[in-house]
Formats: structure tokens, C-alpha cells, sequence
């Protein structure tokens, strides 16, 4: 068992909460935002290849996305890839580049992202609260290896859990801004 390491825990509670941003930040709000494709693949060249390595991509205003396909030949696979990735985009080729009008979210589909949403954050939490009992184990360890004395433990695992409770706080706070967002309240 490893010592405790309070800056260690810190970083990965910190870590979840980060994850949480960037899997929240590609929920379709209604307004154009990059990061929507992420994860579209595009098979080109005879592999799965990440959208964004195969093209630029902007959002030139509020309510459109625009792909601009580096290599011509490929607009065909990445026009596929984005109309088969269930985001409910349907592109339109000019020629040279994919223009993603985004279409006004349903009411349903926004108490769908805001479910979704809600999943993203409990997963962060649950991951927050494993390494809290992480932390709470290697006390307990160092404890019984005479390292710390009883007091000492305690300090630390109050330290430690308000620590805990301070990252699921921002986590809740990220969530509730984009419920917000997706909803439009």
C-alpha cells in the first residue's frame, strides 16, 4: 500500500472533474460548439481515423458548424461519417467544405441531454469517492504500520474528505451550468 499522498489525490480528484468538463462539453446545446465532432470517425486511407485529422473545423456563427476536408477525395467519407454518427447533423457539400446548420433542439431531446448529463456527473462523482476510499485506505495502512499516530489519521481523513467534498461540489456546479445551457432557462 502506497503512503499517503494528499497532492496525489488531489490531482485525481481534480483529474474526474476534468473528465467531466470534456465529456459535457460535446452535449448538443443548440449552439455550434468544435467539439460536437470529436467523436465522429472517419474511415479514410483504410483506417478509423479521428474527425478532427482529417479536417479543420469552425464554428463561423452561433447556429453553424463548418468542416473543411484537408485532403478533397476524403469530403465523401467525412460527410458520411458525420451524417452516420446519430448527432442529427445533416451536412451539406459545397464542394470544398461541409456546412452543419444545427438544428433547434426538441424539448424531449433536451430533457435527453440533461439526463445524460446528470450520468457524466455521477460517473465523475463515483470516480471523486474511489479515490477518496483510496486515500482513506492508505491512511488506515499507515496507521497500522505505526507511520502516523491515530490523531494524525483523523486530521487527515477530515482534510481528505473535505477535499472530496469540494471536488464533487465543482462537479455538481459544472453540471448545473450545462443542464442550464441545455434547457435554456
Amino acid at each position: 500500500m502506497a503512503k499517503f499522498d494528499k497532492a496525489d489525490l488531489e490531482r485525481r480528484m481534480k483529474g474526474a472533474v476534468e473528465a467531466l468538463k470534456h465529456d459535457l462539453s460535446g452535449l448538443r446545446t443548440g449552439r455550434a460548439n468544435t467539439a460536437l465532432l470529436e467523436p465522429v470517425m472517419v474511415t479514410v486511407y483504410g483506417s478509423n481515423t479521428p474527425l478532427n485529422q482529417v479536417a479543420t473545423i469552425s464554428a463561423p456563427e452561433p447556429r453553424m458548424l463548418t468542416v473543411q476536408v484537408w485532403d478533397k477525395s476524403n469530403i465523401g467519407p467525412v460527410e458520411k461519417a458525420i451524417r452516420s454518427a446519430g448527432l442529427g447533423l445533416n451536412p451539406i457539400n459545397d464542394g470544398n467544405t461541409l456546412r452543419l446548420p444545427i438544428p433547434d433542439l426538441t424539448e424531449d431531446r433536451r430533457k435527453e441531454l440533461a439526463k445524460l448529463a446528470s450520468q457524466y456527473s455521477e460517473k465523475a462523482k463515483i470516480a471523486i469517492r474511489n479515490v477518496r476510499r483510496d486515500g482513506m485506505d492508505s491512511l488506515k495502512a499507515d496507521e497500522n504500520k505505526k507511520e502516523i499516530s491515530e490523531d494524525e489519521r483523523k486530521r487527515l481523513e477530515t482534510e481528505l474528505q473535505k477535499l472530496t467534498d469540494e471536488q464533487i461540489k465543482a462537479a455538481d456546479d459544472v453540471t448545473a451550468q450545462k443542464e442550464k445551457e441545455i434547457l435554456g432557462k
